[in-house]
């Protein structure tokens, strides 16, 4: 037990319930919200000569987003929270940032909070940058004069100097997001909660967004930092809380946090089948099997990274639907998203998709990937509008392996090459373009 005035943050047996399906009935029509008020003693009738076996805990309308979580967060500590969607790490963010309340469980923060949770978050539309600036601090309990010390710095830093008095309901989401997080870092919270809303912005940006909440920790403030990116966590974190279900499930060192989350996590193969049981996808479209070939059509367990290598997905169309084309992600083992691959040209080979089952193959080429494990993820979309089907993460799990040629030409790199990707890149001849005078 940490004393009491050195902790930021104390959580105890923090729980939240949910009731499914209450954010689908606030935009019910008046009929159906009149159909609804007066349905509403007949079905909590029925619900009683049910039994009472599926009230409470039990009850199908209800979930708990998270289920007794206890920790304590020092002064000073950056803290990473990590976890699989869904595993709770954005609810808890908001409990502590005083969006919602605990259904059970306690929180005690001292210091102010300062919050990015969503893009914007605590933005006015109607309000200028400026004007939300001046919102945001004395929301966060500073005087008008503090914001004044630090207006300039924030601007600079956000790199929105050009639109600062324009309304921000006409800011695009990336322009939304700098001047929310540079707000949310340079009022001096003694707390700052950050969720993944870096991911919205360009790579600079998200580097800048890094280093200012690293420079915030080694100033003594509290940083909480919700992300996929491990590589991030173990960078700016000294520890990590590893959330499952709505439960903690571990809260150690960060380094350590994530090595077991990476190992221990569900074990994906080089191939996936599925049956009628509980396949991924929708009413449309159904996932059967996912597997790698090589450039002869034969399956891979494994590839070395010298090889073309084939992501083989089928599927199950169960009506005739609008034509659609389809995307496949890349991940390495710490969950960097290394790229986005979409096949372009499906429009022009059909305008409808019958019902059946179909294939399709998308090309990896030699020589692009590095040694390790990479895990894919496929999804189906429209555009015009632009329309996501489904996209199933996580499907299968790739092991490339270096070549003995290639690791005995690079021996001095010990482990390995530096970068995520290594791509065989084409050198034209040295040429001599001019003698010595």
């Amino acid at each position: 037990m940490q004393p009491m005035n050195n902790l930021a943050i104390q959580a105890d047996r923090v729980s939240k319930r949910y009731r499914i399906g209450s954010a689908r009935e606030r935009n019910r029509t008046f009929r159906e919200a009149l159909t609804k008020t007066i349905a509403a003693p007949w079905r909590s009738l029925r619900r009683q000569f049910q039994g009472k076996a599926t009230a409470g805990n039990g009850s199908p309308d209800l979930i708990w987003a998270l289920k007794d979580v206890s920790f304590e967060v020092r002064r000073g500590e950056a803290v990473g929270i990590i976890g699989r969607n869904g595993a709770g790490k954005s609810t808890l963010l908001k409990i502590l940032s005083r969006i919602t309340e605990p259904t059970e469980g306690r929180i005690v923060l001292r210091g102010r909070v300062g919050s990015l949770l969503e893009v914007g978050t605590g933005f006015h539309s109607e309000l200028t940058g400026e004007e939300n600036i001046y919102l945001s601090g004395t929301i966060l309990g500073m005087s008008s004069q503090e914001i004044s010390r630090k207006f300039d710095e924030i601007v600079a830093f956000s790199e929105m100097e050009r639109f600062i008095n324009t309304p921000v309901k006409h800011y695009s989401s990336g322009m939304y997001m700098r001047l929310a997080f540079a707000v949310a870092a340079h009022l001096e919270p003694e707390i700052l909660l950050v969720d993944e809303v870096l991911a919205v912005g360009d790579a600079a940006f998200q580097r800048k967004c890094l280093g200012k909440m690293e420079h915030v920790a080694q100033e003594g403030r509290t940083v909480l930092f919700v992300s996929h990116n491990m590589t991030a966590v173990t960078d700016l974190c000294q520890k990590a809380i590893l959330l499952q279900n709505g439960q903690l499930v571990q809260y150690d060192d960060a380094k350590t946090v994530v090595r077991d989350y990476l190992s221990f996590n569900e074990e994906l193969s080089s191939e996936r089948i599925w049956d009628d049981r509980n396949p991924p996808g929708n009413e449309q479209i159904k996932l059967r099997q996912a597997y790698f070939v090589d450039s002869h059509g034969n399956k891979l367990a494994m590839a070395f990274i010298n090889q073309e290598i084939g992501f083989c997905v089928e599927y199950e169309v169960l009506d005739d639907i609008p034509f659609f084309t389809h995307s496949i992600n890349v991940f390495n083992e710490t969950e960097v998203h290394l790229f986005t691959s979409h096949d372009d040209h499906a429009y022009e080979r059909s305008a409808e998709i019958k019902r059946g089952r179909y294939r399709t193959i998308v090309w990896l080429p030699a020589d692009l990937l590095q040694d390790g494990d990479f895990e894919f993820s496929f999804a189906c979309m429209r555009y015009n509008p632009f329309i996501i089907l489904f996209h199933e993460r996580r499907i299968v799990r790739l092991k490339m392996m270096d070549t003995i040629h290639s690791a005995t030409r690079h021996e001095n790199y010990r482990e390995g090459l530096p970068g995520l990707i290594r791509p065989k890149l084409k050198w034209d001849e040295r040429k001599r373009v001019s003698d010595p005078s």
